[in-house]
């Protein structure tokens, strides 16, 4: 028979044994992770620079204890994101690296597939885009830039990242502000920064548009030269004025986000938030922020969801304005 000190006693058994189970699970929710990263872009560009930062300050910090990173590029992220969201659903440790890219690309191509259907982990950084053009250019100044395309708009190919994307918006609206129609514009995209790079370096576009990281190594090397960018004032580090100095009245940020896919719990999501505010908290990831001129805009899990519904409503009525969506 099972009397009452008998009862107390394998009641705190299996209390203690719960408290710690607990107590290990959440242990083990706090331990080096192998992390899988998801980047629905080619190598090369600002999210996978990105990615490929991240995974060198997790480790650094022993936030994990490796990471694998998986491309798969094309249309500013639509093509990789289904698989994102189909294939990798419920995987506790997996992250995609996305941004204001994929937000206006998702519009622009009426992609299924949308980031509403991700579970948002945090947006980490921002950045102000370059225009810049060949050494070798005739383009002194935006001002240059800009005569030319009242000319023949047809004569200024623009090399960028996908079609509906910050580097394309940037573009159609400091056309807008010349008074340029957005659909005579020659805009070539690319699913990747390595590939706009090679097609600036040989001559294939008369300039280019990105997050200034990504030119910075060919400006400082000489090969390229800044004509403006996209702040509301001159950066640090930075030798080049804005476009509103020289009276083009544009400002545009560009920002890079963190997404889980559907299907994790409660609990996962909390570990891949604590995992991000760590890394972004790390001297090791301010270094690298400083170095590669990005600016930290850290903001996570609902505060985040928030604002990724308002930048998407703000994104399609530019997009709409500029003619790139219906």
């Amino acid at each position: 028979m099972l009397n009452r000190r008998m009862f107390l006693t394998g009641a705190a058994a299996v209390g203690g044994a719960s408290i710690l189970a607990m107590s290990m699970n959440s242990a083990r929710a706090q331990d080096p992770v192998q992390l899988q990263m998801f980047v629905p872009a080619a190598p090369g560009g600002g999210w996978d620079q990105t990615a490929r930062t991240m995974e060198k300050v997790l480790r650094a910090e022993s936030l994990i204890t490796g990471a694998q990173i998986t491309n798969v590029g094309g249309a500013g992220g639509t093509v990789g994101l289904p698989q994102f969201i189909n294939q990798w659903k419920g995987r506790p440790h997996a992250i995609m690296i996305g941004g204001m890219v994929m937000t206006g690309a998702i519009i622009a191509n009426k992609s299924p597939a949308t980031l509403s259907q991700t579970t948002p982990i945090a947006r980490l950084t921002g950045e102000f885009l370059a225009l810049v053009v060949p050494a070798a250019s005739p383009f002194k100044t935006a001002k240059d830039f800009v005569a030319a395309l009242k000319a023949d708009p047809t004569k200024v190919p623009v090399a960028g990242g996908s079609a509906g994307g910050s580097d394309h918006i940037l573009f159609g609206l400091v056309a807008k502000s010349a008074g340029v129609p957005a659909t005579s514009l020659s805009y070539v995209p690319y699913a990747g920064g390595g590939e706009a790079l090679a097609a600036l370096l040989g001559n294939q576009v008369a300039a280019g548009i990105s997050g200034y990281g990504e030119f910075a190594e060919q400006v400082k090397a000489g090969s390229l030269r800044v004509l403006a960018i996209s702040a509301d004032k001159r950066q640090d580090g930075i030798d080049a004025p804005t476009l509103k100095e020289q009276d083009i009245n544009v400002e545009l940020f560009n920002w890079r986000g963190i997404f889980a896919p559907p299907g994790i719990t409660d609990q996962d999501r909390a570990a891949l938030i604590a995992m991000i505010e760590k890394m972004a908290a790390s001297d090791s990831w301010k270094t690298e922020v400083v170095n590669r001129n990005w600016t930290p805009i850290l903001l996570t899990g609902d505060e985040y969801a928030k604002f990724l519904a308002s930048d998407t409503a703000t994104i399609e009525g530019i997009l709409k304005d500029l003619g790139l969506a219906t």
